[in-house]
């Protein structure tokens, strides 16, 4: 019998962080059941691993909403499965072989009774433009205007093994104001290739602490309310538009919005075309 498991990911409490589903041997298991799991567990995604070469571990990730799609790497599913590994197997590091490309992840125990934290270590992360037609049309499906984007951060195609659209919001008061045209921008987003939009407010002048929101139409999910695979997304573009002093940390606030707060710490080499480091807790839900 499948062993189904159930984590909240960038967050110590179960009512925080994104909930991810885990399947830890999915041996046996085809793509239309893989599926079926998903969408049944209701999650943003579910994370499916088999035992692959080399010691490594092959990982397919599904969406749980509306519509199910398979994303090519799911960032708070893989905090979630590397988290449920070492709390059955001991801490210590493994190798991911994602549709995106090979992801290390590296847990270590909690202090104090805090609940292991896992480090993920993206594929090399690349940036694209953005053209001006396909951010008209993102800025009308967000139902945004153009004096809503912050000019300091220039809106971009980042990709760190998942595609994002990343737009900075001015303020944080039209980053609270969420309210979108939920077929419009899943089109945008399917025509483009793209899993989610990273919508985010640079809270500091240093750049170094943001507030964070991703739609996901995509999956069929209003809003994602952790998303590791755009926040390395996020590191490789402040790092490749020079937007941020490297070797730099970060920190992202998500989920606020949607009462399920999240923490993610996303660690930027300063070596261009390096992976992007990020780092949060999960524990199990009920």
């Amino acid at each position: 019998m499948t062993e189904i498991l159930r984590y909240a990911a960038f967050t110590a409490t179960p009512t925080g962080g994104n909930p991810a589903g885990v399947v830890l041997d999915a041996r046996g298991l085809d793509e239309a059941t893989m599926r079926t799991i998903a969408t049944d567990l209701g999650h943003p995604e579910t994370a499916f691993v088999v035992p692959g070469e080399d010691g490594a571990l092959r990982v397919r990730y599904f969406s749980g909403g509306s519509v199910s799609i398979e994303v090519p790497f799911c960032g708070h599913a893989t905090i979630a499965t590397a988290v449920a590994h070492a709390e059955r197997h001991g801490p210590g590091r493994l190798d991911l072989d994602t549709v995106a490309g090979r992801v290390v992840v590296r847990t270590t125990p909690g202090a104090a009774g805090a609940p292991p934290s896992a480090t993920l270590t993206s594929v090399p992360p690349r940036v694209d433009l953005v053209s001006r037609s396909h951010l008209q049309e993102a800025l009308a499906a967000l139902r945004w205007d153009p004096t809503d984007l912050d000019p300091r951060l220039p809106p971009r195609i980042a990709d760190a093994g998942a595609r994002h659209l990343v737009l900075a919001a001015l303020t944080r008061a039209r980053l609270a104001a969420l309210d979108y045209d939920v077929p419009r921008l899943r089109a945008f987003l399917e025509e483009l290739g793209l899993v989610t939009v990273a919508l985010v407010h640079r809270r500091r002048p240093d750049g170094l602490v943001f507030d964070v929101r991703n739609p996901f139409p995509t999956g069929g999910i209003h809003e994602d309310p952790a998303t590791g695979a755009a926040a390395a997304a996020l590191g490789g573009y402040l790092r490749e538009e020079e937007l941020v002093a490297v070797p730099a940390r970060l920190t992202l606030h998500q989920g606020v919005d949607l009462g399920r707060p999240s923490l993610l710490v996303v660690d930027v080499p300063a070596e261009r075309g390096s992976g992007i480091d990020v780092t949060g807790t999960a524990v199990p839900i009920g």
